[in-house]
């Protein structure tokens, strides 16, 4: 199983460290990726205490950008923000991730359908290239592995053009980033990577319908690793709704 929590942080004020934004850039959209990633990654778990002043001191700003970010953070449904309370890490939602997953399969088989019927040389060498970079990583590098993962759908998603629908994916898909963290291990990234694989080589052979299953193929498997995630980490997850069966 890939990263375990730290209990030792749950409950505490947590503000990141020796983080230095971009001043020429909006710095809230900074703020919110920074803490987005430590909330994917397990750095800010579950229950941790998020300190709007301790983060805007930590990131050497004003509170303004970091209560922009929480707030983002909480229509993503990663943070609990209480007024005069302060603003927790959320536990997973089980239901936000099957809601994600749901959404990711519709708009990327048609993103991989697209892609393989233009046939592009140039996109074919590129996500041949980034095959060749995703074999290089190994499971105690999860966060490499994530950025690769997530270079190479966008690739697709940009290459069909429809680059804006990747940022809808992004913008609901939080929630299943964190449990396809938990799940990384040498075996699962082998596997990952040969789904990879399998699009591409759809891609490159012209065949929509290989293609298209093998995207769908490789978005079905957290719904594989969700019910051991979960298992072994309880006290990540929320309650199940009485109304959502299990995957």
């Amino acid at each position: 199983m890939g990263a375990l929590v730290n209990k030792a942080y749950m409950n505490a004020v947590t503000a990141p460290q020796n983080v230095t934004l971009d001043q020429s850039r909006a710095i809230g959209p900074q703020v919110h990726s920074i803490l987005r990633q430590q909330i994917i990654h397990g750095l800010l778990p579950p229950g941790a205490r998020l300190s709007e002043s301790e983060c805007a001191a930590s990131f050497a700003t004003s509170r303004q950008p970091v209560r922009e970010a929480f707030i983002k953070l909480s229509e993503e449904g990663l943070v609990e923000v209480r007024p005069q309370r302060g603003t927790l890490v959320r536990r997973i939602s089980q239901e936000a991730v099957l809601e994600a997953r749901f959404v990711r399969e519709a708009i990327e088989a048609d993103v991989v359908r697209r892609v393989t019927e233009l046939g592009d040389p140039a996109v074919l060498r590129e996500l041949q290239r980034q095959l060749q970079r995703q074999n290089q990583v190994t499971a105690g590098n999860p966060g490499d592995f994530m950025a690769l993962d997530e270079r190479f759908h966008r690739t697709l998603a940009e290459a069909a053009g429809i680059g804006q629908a990747w940022k809808i994916v992004e913008g609901i898909k939080a929630q299943m980033d964190r449990v396809r963290f938990l799940s990384f291990d040498q075996v699962h990234l082998g596997k990952l990577i040969a789904q990879h694989t399998a699009i591409v080589d759809g891609i490159a052979r012209g065949d929509t319908r290989r293609a298209e299953a093998a995207i769908r193929a490789h978005l079905h498997e957290i719904l594989h690793d969700l019910p051991q995630i979960r298992a072994a980490h309880p006290d990540l997850f929320e309650p199940i709704s009485p109304i959502t069966d299990s995957p």
